[in-house]
């Protein structure tokens, strides 16, 4: 007998093995679905490129299988052929809540397409007559929902490995295991509409199944490891697939993706797992929740009962409300909507703390405040004292009516008791403008000329002076106390001798007891302007009165010297507007007030407008015409003989005259006021 060598021998065997190999070698990946690559049988269908074996259709079973049956023994051998497939499927349960989930998803190898399954607990894969029949020649991998008894499951949401029969010969609870240290095992609920990923490895008569949600990479340990002979099982050919069943328990069931191999076991890395849609059902609203709905119901029931007690406490309030308003004075009615509680009030000027305190007036302190919502305010106390009642009803019956970019505001007004009023004012940032014009205030602050200027432009009412002209935070000027400007009216009778008014801004007439006119008013700014272009008081001991001094200047045609000294120093004025200006002064300060100009005439000048009265000649400038007016003849005459010389009131005829029928503030603080 010859012998061969032996590598000869090995060669020839190699070959051999390797032709096997060649000729029983299948491989596929399907990243989507279409109607060529699979067998569809029952309810199974392709949409979108998803492979759907049921919808929620009752009582139904859907098959798939790939398009050829594949070898899985190899030829003249009993010796099974290695296989490795993985895949991505879906179980979703219905939307509707009363419709419970069921039942499940099968890998398969069966011998034909033909087998008879039916829905339910069956899963598609096999029938009551046929199951656990060892002619059967069928294998496979269950993933199943649902707990039946008749197949002795495990639970309700397990893997198992099915031969011939849906009693399994191994099964666990669904879930797979962490790659940490402690190898934690984690359970997936397998019906939840998510994506998972299965990987089915069988060589060596090893069976390994592995699953984990996709996003998580292949677990290094599976979840099942099973010693398995297959070869009574298989037969030569085999076709490959899916199989699942619906009941009266309902749900949808999907493969996404799907790789196969005998020969290569990292095809499975092929698959696209990332961007595939999720069948996830949104979790039920928390306000849908039994224990919400419960929470509502008793909280509702609890917030009933508060609007009750809420309610009860509304009408003892109106009760207690009512009973004030029976003691209120007639006047609170009348200016009742611009009230503000005294709480209020409190809170913002923190309690009324010093530091806070801006200024003092006639009748009280003066607070700065802020109200809810950070807005900046200026609270004025009025006590009883000094006819304060008058005080407070002037400036809430004015200034509660009127709006004017040129008025300080009036937010509303508080009683705290009867005799303790609180008047509430937009607050003025950079106060009032006499510290700002008197040779005493601070140089840094000192106002410019053409800023008088512009400020006398803003400001027009009866008892005007510098300390009742605020400066907003971009230097425009507003009046305040303006209501107690406006408490004696007109129309009053000629009998009335009560003055009001602040001493050095009165015209002579009225300080005598004269009735106050709009003519009193034009004085009163004239004495503004001089005040402010001069920057000094009205009146000061030891020196003549303001407009005297001034009238003395222009009759010695040195009206300039009259001009603040620290803006003749700077030099940044313009001589002709401020001549202009005071000229304008010293004719509304007039001692007749038949000579004073009108205060249209005032705006005109200092608006620098021409149109004339209608007495007028309508040529005439009005600057110009009150130039010659003032400059005129008997002017002068009528002015040294207006009040004997004396035209107007000294500090001893002030002293004197402080008497019952004549009440008088200083220039530092004004009679019924600040």
């Amino acid at each position: 007998m010859e012998k061969h060598p032996k590598p000869l021998l090995f060669v020839l065997m190699f070959i051999t093995l390797l032709s096997d190999q060649l000729v029983l070698s299948v491989d596929f990946v399907f990243n989507g679905f279409n109607s060529t690559d699979v067998l569809l049988y029952g309810n199974s269908d392709i949409d979108s490129g998803i492979l759907e074996l049921t919808d929620e259709t009752p009582l139904v079973m859907g098959r798939a299988f790939y398009g050829l049956k594949i070898p899985t023994k190899v030829p003249n051998s009993s010796r099974v052929v290695p296989f490795s497939t993985s895949f991505v499927f879906s179980m979703a349960p219905s939307r509707n809540k009363d419709v419970l989930p069921g039942h499940g998803i099968v890998f398969v190898f069966m011998p034909n397409t033909d087998i008879n399954g039916t829905s339910s607990q069956h899963l598609g894969f096999l029938n009551l007559t046929n199951n656990g029949d060892p002619n059967n020649h069928v294998f496979g991998v269950e993933f199943d929902v649902f707990s039946n008894q008749e197949f002795e499951d495990i639970n309700d949401n397990h893997v198992g490995i099915d031969i011939n029969s849906l009693k399994s010969e191994s099964s666990n609870t669904a879930g797979y295991y962490r790659d940490d240290e402690k190898r934690a095992f984690e359970e997936v609920r397998l019906n939840d509409g998510k994506n998972y990923q299965v990987w089915i490895d069988y060589l060596d008569s090893v069976l390994n199944v592995t699953m984990a949600p996709i996003g998580i990479e292949r677990p290094k340990h599976p979840l099942m490891n099973v010693p398995l002979n297959l070869s009574d099982v298989f037969e030569d050919e085999m076709y490959v697939g899916f199989t699942s069943s619906t009941g009266r328990l309902v749900q949808s069931h999907r493969v996404l993706a799907w790789s196969f191999s005998n020969s290569n076991f990292r095809l499975s890395e092929r698959l696209i797992t990332a961007g595939l849609p999720s069948f996830a059902i949104p979790e039920t609203p928390f306000y849908k929740h039994r224990s919400f709905i419960s929470g509502v119901t008793v909280g509702g029931f609890f917030i009933l009962a508060l609007i009750a007690m809420f309610s009860l406490l509304l009408i003892k309030r109106e009760r207690r409300r009512a009973r004030e308003r029976a003691a209120m004075e007639d006047w609170e009615f009348e200016y009742w909507p611009h009230k503000m509680t005294y709480q209020e009030i409190d809170a913002a000027t923190n309690r009324f703390s010093d530091e806070n305190v801006i200024g003092f007036g006639g009748n009280g302190k003066d607070y700065k405040g802020h109200l809810p919502g950070g807005t900046e305010v200026a609270v004025k106390l009025i006590s009883h004292e000094n006819d304060g009642m008058r005080e407070f009803l002037a400036e809430v019956s004015s200034l509660g009516r009127l709006k004017h970019r040129s008025i300080v505001g009036l937010r509303g007004w508080c009683k705290k008791e009867k005799g303790t009023f609180m008047l509430i004012y937009d607050y003025m940032e950079n106060g009032s403008l006499d510290k700002r014009v008197y040779y005493d205030c601070d140089d840094r602050k000192m106002l410019s000329c053409d800023d008088r200027i512009s400020i006398l432009k803003d400001v027009l009412h009866r008892d005007i002076k510098a300390s009742n002209v605020l400066l907003d935070k971009y230097m425009n000027g507003r009046l305040g106390d303006f209501g107690v400007a406006r408490m004696h009216g007109h129309g009053q009778a000629a009998s009335t001798t009560r003055v009001v008014g602040t001493v050095g801004y009165l015209a002579p007439k009225v300080f005598r007891g004269r009735r106050a006119s709009t003519r009193t008013d034009v004085f009163s700014f004239g004495i503004l302007v001089l005040e402010v272009m001069c920057g000094r008081r009205p009146i000061e001991e030891g020196k003549p009165p303001l407009v005297e001094w001034v009238w003395e200047l222009m009759m010695q045609n040195e009206l300039a010297v009259a001009v603040d000294a620290r803006l003749r120093t700077d030099g940044g004025f313009d001589e002709e507007e401020v001549a202009k200006v005071l000229h304008l002064g010293l004719l509304c300060s007039y001692p007749d007030p038949d000579w004073r100009p009108t205060m249209r005439q005032v705006v005109k000048v200092l608006e620098g407008k021409s149109e004339a009265e209608p007495c007028e000649p309508e040529t005439e400038d009005m600057a110009t015409y009150l130039l010659q007016k003032v400059k005129s003849r008997d002017v002068w005459v009528n002015y040294s003989q207006s009040f004997g010389h004396a035209p107007h009131p000294t500090f001893v005829d002030i002293r004197q005259s402080d008497s019952g029928s004549m009440s008088l503030s200083w220039t530092n603080s004004i009679l019924e006021g600040r």
